[in-house]
């Protein structure tokens, strides 16, 4: 066995204030703090499933609380995926999800996930999501989800209009 990799400093990401810019450094590194309003928060104590044999984050283990987030959130809205169709002939569907690891998290690490309105376009739309450790308000992750309206037959629709003031409010705008 060789030496032990010595584990890279923990990024503090977050803080009070934003400074000008939005942006504050951290080192050598600049990193833009997301101003969007939360919409959503869910706070999850990491557990031996969501855990490789060292005791650390498996990479996979964020997408399915992020959906379970991002569903919830919809669910309390009133727009439960199970009954677009019937409802309103359109559903959803994710398109492309991507996630940038910047901390380790470990075991039992409480992780808060802070849910954000993204880019809203024509016929999709982003969720941005944040992973904050809770003792240390250390950024560990952050992700998109893109999500595309279909229509019953899935072919991509234009984001139709009750759907879309509905986004534009979560993404603090003004329909």
């Amino acid at each position: 066995m060789g030496d032990a990799v010595p584990a890279l400093p923990a990024r503090r990401l977050r803080q009070r204030r934003l400074p000008p810019g939005g942006r504050r450094l951290d080192g050598d590194a600049v990193i833009e703090v997301d101003a969007r309003p939360i919409i959503h928060s869910h706070t999850v104590r990491l557990s031996y499933a969501d855990t490789d044999p060292a005791g650390i984050l498996y990479y996979a283990a964020w997408f399915p609380k992020m959906e379970g987030l991002q569903s919830e959130f919809l669910f309390l809205q009133g727009l439960r995926q199970d009954t677009l169709i019937e409802r309103f002939g359109w559903w959803t569907v994710s398109r492309a999800t991507t996630c940038e690891y910047l901390a380790a998290a470990r075991l039992f690490d409480e992780i808060r996930i802070d849910l954000r309105m993204g880019r809203i376009g024509t016929a999709s739309f982003r969720f941005a999501f944040e992973m904050i450790r809770v003792e240390d308000d250390v950024l560990v992750a952050r992700a998109e989800n893109t999500v595309v309206t279909v229509s019953p037959e899935q072919d991509p629709v234009p984001i139709p209009a009750d759907l879309r003031a509905h986004l534009q409010r979560w993404a603090g705008e003004v329909p």
